[in-house]
């Protein structure tokens, strides 16, 4: 195989054993961790990778095609995480959606740069089938987690449509997850208590006021 001359020596092996992929994505979660999905270039990437620029071409099309892979490969860890804590609705619907929750929010804390990705990419998740697919199947775990829920009131008139109880559990998480954990030290907001136990609170409180969880 033949190697430019811009690459640097050190990096022959990576091509060789096929890892040049993996370094892109690696580089650009550095990146995304240090500024945000939107703060580099692709040339950039290529630099922090240690190749020359038109080397991450090889793999990707251009910049948003290497965020859309970084926040694919995202929800695909995100979707696991939520289905670990929904636990197929062990012990029981309410206590497992506030397990997903804290799933959830695990996420966010520990990969935040992926978590930055995934829900900042600068374009639409229609842009890309295998992330939109990925997200699909996070939102999926939350959905039915929703009809769970719902389910125990039978076929009750005031039953809340489950997708819209699925939007809401997403909404709160997500604004938790972004205000109280966030990626930027400089622009979270303090808690007087775990965003966790905020997290909890809000879901028994929605829960009960829809008549899916009796008082706590």
């Amino acid at each position: 195989m033949r190697f430019s001359t811009e690459d640097p020596p050190g990096r022959r092996d990576s091509y060789h054993h096929g890892n040049l992929r993996e370094a892109l994505v690696a580089a650009g979660l550095r990146l995304i961790a240090e500024r945000g999905p939107a703060g580099f270039s692709f040339a950039e990437v290529a630099r922090a990778a240690g190749v020359s620029p038109a080397a991450p071409y090889r793999h990707f099309r251009d910049r948003n095609a290497l965020v859309a892979e970084i926040a694919r490969q995202g929800y695909e860890r995100f979707a696991d995480r939520l289905e670990a804590g929904w636990a197929a609705g062990r012990p029981d619907p309410v206590t497992a959606i506030e397990n997903c929750g804290k799933a959830y929010l695990g996420f966010a804390r520990s990969d935040p740069a992926s978590y930055a990705a995934m829900f900042d990419t600068g374009f639409p998740l229609e842009a890309d089938a295998a992330l939109l697919r990925e997200s699909e199947r996070a939102f999926g775990v939350l959905r039915r987690a929703a009809e769970a829920a719902c389910s125990t009131l039978g076929a009750a008139p005031s039953r809340p449509p489950a997708l819209m109880v699925a939007l809401h559990l997403w909404a709160m998480a997500h604004g938790i997850a972004v205000l109280f954990i966030g990626r930027d030290d400089s622009t979270r907001r303090k808690l007087p208590m775990s965003a966790e136990d905020l997290l909890e609170s809000g879901l028994l409180i929605y829960l009960q006021s829809l008549g899916l969880a009796p008082p706590k």
